[in-house]
């Protein structure tokens, strides 16, 4: 039974501490892929980091938290921020302004990393959405690369759109803290067959993740992904780490 595992965190670029927590969590520990935030202001040190440390990278693109690098209107609020409720953004933007954005994530992705991205998600699952969703699959199959699938609906959306995709998804974000090390090590032990991903959100708490739901759960998914205790079980099941680019 061969079983493959993305273990990809999520939000690199939403805070130094974050970013530092990802990598730290792929050197040590199973994180294998993680998704940037384009919109993000990323000190360059983070970004030559992130480009040496041999994890896949993705882009998360993001249309619920900060401002757009696009003038999309129907994406914003009246202060000129994105709707953070991710339905209600959807509901509202105009499918023109979501390819602008998209677009423009994608090369500031490609500007920063010097490569295509290996994947693509979303931020808050807006992706999942009409008319988002739509426009994420056609960013995808321009750019030759993968997607996430996080139900069989999303995976079945993919693959009739000719796009690759894990066969399983697991993780959450919230309001308790989702990958202990106590439920790592069980769901790796019942790992299926196929490729897997898990959405992950490690990182190391500061002071600009204060306004966040999920802060300092972030600090309990560095042990549970981050260190020798996860890695050693996942290598003792046999289980192969990859990335999306590997798919």
């Amino acid at each position: 039974m061969t079983r493959r595992l993305i273990v990809n965190a999520d939000d690199f670029g939403l805070t130094s501490g974050v970013s530092a927590g990802i990598l730290a969590a792929h050197r040590h520990g199973i994180v294998s892929s993680t998704t940037v935030l384009a919109t993000a202001a990323i000190d360059a040190e983070s970004v030559s980091a992130l480009r040496d440390s041999g994890l896949g990278v993705g882009l998360h693109v993001n249309l619920t938290l900060g401002r757009p690098l696009s003038g999309a209107r129907s994406l914003v609020d009246s202060d000129g921020r994105f709707v953070r409720d991710a339905r209600h953004a959807a509901a509202r933007a105009d499918a023109k302004d979501v390819e602008r954005e998209v677009t423009a994530q994608i090369e500031k992705f490609t500007s920063l990393m010097r490569r295509r991205p290996t994947h693509l998600d979303t931020h808050h699952h807006v992706g999942l959405l009409a008319p988002v969703a739509g426009v994420v699959l056609d960013a995808a199959r321009r750019l030759g690369v993968p997607i996430r699938s996080q139900d069989e609906w999303a995976r079945a959306r993919a693959v009739t759109a000719g796009l690759r995709t894990p066969d399983h998804f697991f993780g959450e974000s919230g309001p308790g803290p989702y990958w202990s090390l106590a439920r790592t090590v069980a769901q790796l032990r019942a790992l299926p067959a196929g490729v897997s991903e898990f959405m992950s959100h490690p990182g190391w708490f500061d002071d600009a993740l204060t306004y966040s739901r999920y802060g300092r759960q972030r600090e309990t998914e560095m042990v549970g992904l981050g260190t020798a205790r996860a890695r050693a079980a996942a290598a003792s099941l046999g289980i192969r780490l990859c990335h999306f680019g590997d798919l």
